[in-house]
């Protein structure tokens, strides 16, 4: 294996061991040995690029929410109208709850990391905005935050759920958020 400056994918292979063993075993199991062990690369590169594992958990976090965004992005791009927004929406959901498990826990485990830490609630703040953003296109900004914790919501429900509610329910409830004056007082 090279090493040093003449291996370029270490620093990637260090972040993806780390979600990879935060994902199998939790994030309170993960160590530096074990990320390195799993990445294939020395003990001693943990140091050279990361600062400490608190570096190298936000990084590898700022990862994890990278790639839902861009699964927000791949669902929210094309919509031209509400109504396929809406449909655009419903299939984002059952995307996120049959999709991978490996990223259900790791949100959750972002979740609990960020309960107990500001600077992880900054992260989690920031993947929220971002989220948003793509939801924003095609709702105002007060529909666009209930969408996007409905959504949470939802694909949490469906990926736990012995029986998961169908596609026909994720669209109710997204149409009753996103169609003005459908909601009783």
């Amino acid at each position: 294996m090279a090493t040093g400056h003449t291996d370029p994918q270490r620093r990637e292979r260090i972040i993806t061991a780390t979600l990879d063993l935060i994902a199998e075993e939790g994030i309170a199991r993960v160590s530096h040995r074990k990320i390195a062990t799993r990445a294939g690369v020395p003990l001693g590169s943990m140091t050279y690029h990361f600062s400490g594992m608190d570096d190298l958990l936000r990084e590898a976090f700022g990862r994890f929410t990278d790639h839902i965004v861009a699964v927000f992005d791949a669902h929210l791009t094309a919509p031209a109208d509400p109504g396929q927004a809406r449909e655009a929406v419903a299939d984002l959901v059952h995307a996120l709850s049959e999709g991978s498990q490996r990223d259900l826990v790791l949100a959750q485990e972002l979740y609990t990391l960020a309960a107990r830490q500001p600077a992880y609630r900054k992260l989690t703040q920031e993947w929220m905005r971002r989220s948003r953003v793509h939801l924003e296109k095609h709702f105002d900004p007060a529909t666009a935050r209930q969408l996007d914790a409905l959504i949470e919501g939802l694909a949490l429900h469906r990926a736990l759920a012995s029986e998961p509610h169908d596609r026909a329910l994720t669209l109710e409830a997204i149409t009753r958020i996103t169609t003005t004056g459908s909601q009783t007082p």
